[in-house]
C-alpha cells in the first residue's frame, strides 16, 4: 500500500505540506498543489479519511440533496459541485430525494450524525425531520434556487428569476400577443412565486389582464408540458403564447402542441426556463432563459465551506444574472388563431 512518504518524494515537499493540501488546499499555493495532487494521482495514494475524521471531528464530505437527477438542469449544477468539491479536498455524496420527504430527512441526518460536515439542498423543502428541527441551528446548510422554506433563513444561491420573467414577458408582449397562458412546477415554492411576480408586473404595466385560469400544471416534467398543452387548449380562450416554468415543460408542450396540428410560434409561441442542452436542438429551437448552473454549483461549495470554517457571511443571498436567449419558439402573434 502507498504511503504519505511516496506522496512526499514523488512532490519534493514534507510531510507536512501534503497533509495541509489534503486537508486545506486553500492554505498552500497553486504550484504547491498541483505537484501534491499529481503525486497522489501517480502514487495511487489513499488518505485514511476514517483515521482522520476521528482526529479531527470532519468528514471532508458535503451531502447534495436533489429532488429530481433526470432534470438536466441539475446535472449541470452538480458538475459544479463536484469539481469545486474535489478542489478543496471535499467529496460529495449525492441523494436523490424524488421529493419524498422521509428520503430527505434520512439522508440530511447524515451530516447530524458527522458522516457530513454540510448539506447543499436542491428544492425548497425544509430537509430535516421534525425530530431533528431543533438541530438545523448548527448545520451548514445552503440551497441553490430554491429558498428553503421555515422560519430559518438559510444561504441561498439563486437566480434573479423576477426579472429573468419579465424578459420573456416583455419579448411576448413586443410581438403582439395579449393572452397566455402558464404551466408551472411547484406552485408552493418562491421560484414560482417571483416568476409569476415578474410575468404580472408586465401585464399590469401593458395592461393585459391576468387571471388565476391562465395557470395550470404542478410538476417540471415533460409530461406536464404535455398535459398543461392540452388543458391550455382545451379552454374557450387559448392562449397565444405559453410561458413554461421549465425547460422539460417547454419540450413536452412543443411537442404536444405540434402532435395536435398547432403550429409554434406561427400559431403558438413557447417560452421554457434553464437553457438545458437539447433546448437548442429541438423543432424549433426554443426561446429561454439562460441560467448559469455550473457557476451556481461552485459557488453553493464556497458557501458552505465558509459556514463549516466558521468563516462569516458578507451577504446570505447570491443572485445570479440571467440572460435570455431569443431562438425560434416564439415569434409574432398570429390574429386568425
Amino acid at each position: 500500500m502507498t504511503t504519505v512518504k511516496e506522496v512526499c518524494r514523488l512532490a519534493g515537499v514534507s510531510t507536512a505540506t501534503v497533509s495541509r493540501t489534503l486537508k486545506n488546499p486553500e492554505l498552500v499555493s497553486a504550484k504547491t498543489r498541483e505537484r501534491v495532487f499529481k503525486a497522489v494521482q501517480e502514487s495511487g495514494y489513499r488518505p485514511n479519511m476514517l483515521a482522520s475524521s476521528v482526529k479531527t471531528g470532519k468528514s471532508n464530505s458535503l451531502v447534495v440533496l436533489v429532488p429530481n437527477l433526470s432534470n438536466p438542469f441539475f446535472l449541470r449544477i452538480i458538475q459544479g459541485i463536484e469539481q469545486a468539491a474535489h478542489e478543496q479536498g471535499y467529496s460529495v455524496l449525492l441523494g436523490d430525494t424524488q421529493g419524498e420527504p422521509a428520503r430527505e430527512h434520512e439522508i440530511a441526518g447524515m451530516v447530524l450524525s458527522n458522516r457530513a460536515d454540510g448539506l447543499i439542498h436542491l428544492d425548497h423543502s425544509f430537509p430535516f425531520s421534525a425530530n431533528d428541527a431543533h438541530l438545523a441551528d448548527r448545520v451548514p446548510v445552503v440551497s441553490v434556487c430554491e429558498r428553503i422554506k421555515g422560519d430559518k433563513e438559510f444561504p441561498v444561491i439563486e437566480l434573479d428569476n423576477y426579472a429573468a420573467t419579465r424578459s420573456l414577458a416583455k419579448h411576448l408582449v413586443n410581438y403582439g400577443h395579449q393572452k397566455f397562458g402558464i404551466i408551472a412546477g411547484q406552485k408552493d415554492s418562491q421560484i414560482h412565486l417571483d416568476r409569476l411576480a415578474g410575468i404580472k408586473d408586465v401585464f399590469a404595466k401593458e395592461g393585459i389582464s391576468f387571471n388565476d385560469d391562465m395557470i395550470v400544471g404542478g410538476e417540471y416534467s415533460i409530461e406536464m408540458g404535455q398535459q398543461g398543452a392540452r388543458d391550455l387548449m382545451a379552454k374557450e380562450n387559448r392562449p397565444t403564447a405559453i410561458f413554461c416554468f421549465n425547460d422539460d415543460i417547454a419540450l413536452g408542450t412543443v411537442f404536444e402542441l405540434k402532435r395536435m396540428g398547432i403550429r409554434v410560434p406561427q400559431d403558438v409561441s413557447v417560452v421554457g426556463f434553464d437553457n438545458v442542452k437539447v433546448s437548442a436542438f429541438i423543432d424549433p429551437p426554443l426561446t429561454t432563459i439562460d441560467q448559469p448552473a455550473h457557476e451556481m454549483g461552485r459557488k453553493a461549495v464556497e458557501v458552505v465551506l465558509q459556514i463549516i470554517k466558521g468563516v462569516p457571511l458578507k451577504r446570505n443571498r447570491e443572485i445570479f444574472p440571467y440572460n435570455m436567449l431569443e431562438r425560434e419558439s416564439s415569434g409574432p402573434v398570429n390574429p386568425d388563431f
